[in-house]
């Protein structure tokens, strides 16, 4: 597990599936090409898309080139040069080099901005015993007047039977935000988000869950964040390789702030 996935299934659970944008995302092959058009319907009604695929040559693995409607593009490349370590560059708006390093328990990750030679990061991350994971990252400024660690932190995540629970701390340890999945049964899981600090000792985030009980509805989740906003989604398989996910949130009981998200994906 890299450190950037400590607090991933309950990250997953409440973020993952919520949209209030309407979009069409169609996939297909092109001889070695995997291509991927997105199209973006904006609240006033233009079409923006973006076009991007994916391949490999001779080891070297394009994993996305993307061209955007705004004339941007982003390129991701990865290259396995021995088992075990992975390289990657990744160029969209800056350029970073990366190095993925696992060794038994251990994976080890680190990425360099190239294009500015500014930015520094590296994260190590432990699978102590089966469910116990340690690890820890560091970001550091490399020119400029505020040289220096720009942040560092620590977090640990721990699964047992049906729960999961993940700690990682914020701000150079000056917060620490806690994850929890509890799995009540097949069907039903519960999530919460909380942040906790000296100033405020409990600051609920977000508190969720996802159904999948309802074999004709599909995936259905739910959840409240402390922002007073309400979110529902449900993901629904329509046809083999035919995907619907559709989403509503609303503040309170204010009909000014409803939004909703449609996204198809084939």
């Amino acid at each position: 597990m890299k450190y950037a996935d400590i607090s991933k299934p309950s990250k997953d659970l409440l973020n993952e599936d919520y949209t209030s944008a309407v979009t069409l995302k169609c996939k297909g092959k092109a001889g070695p090409f995997d291509v991927t058009i997105e199209t973006l319907r904006s609240p006033a009604g233009a079409l923006t898309s973006k076009v991007g695929g994916k391949f490999a040559y001779a080891g070297l693995n394009f994993d996305k080139i993307q061209a955007t409607a705004d004339g941007s593009h982003v390129l991701e490349t990865s290259l396995v040069p021995i088992a075990g370590c992975k390289l990657t560059f990744k160029a969209n708006k800056g350029a970073d080099l990366g190095v993925e390093y696992t060794a038994g328990a251990i994976t080890t990750t680190g990425s360099l901005d190239v294009l500015g030679m500014s930015k520094l990061y590296a994260s190590t991350c432990v699978d102590v015993k089966p469910g116990l994971v340690l690890g820890g990252d560091l970001s550091y400024n490399i020119a400029g007047d505020k040289a220096g660690p720009s942040a560092y932190n620590l977090g640990a995540s721990y699964a047992t039977g049906p729960l999961f629970a993940s700690v990682t701390s914020a701000g150079k340890f000056s917060s620490l935000n806690m994850g929890l999945v509890y799995k009540v049964d097949k069907d039903l899981s519960l999530a919460t988000s909380t942040v906790h600090s000296q100033t405020k000792k409990v600051d609920l985030i977000a508190f969720g869950g996802a159904y999948t009980g309802f074999s004709q509805v599909g995936v259905v989740k739910a959840k409240i964040g402390s922002d007073g906003v309400t979110s529902a989604t449900v993901i629904k398989e329509l046809y083999p390789k035919v995907n619907l996910t559709a989403s509503a949130s609303i503040k309170g009981n204010d009909m000014g702030t409803f939004k909703y998200g449609l996204g198809i994906a084939m």
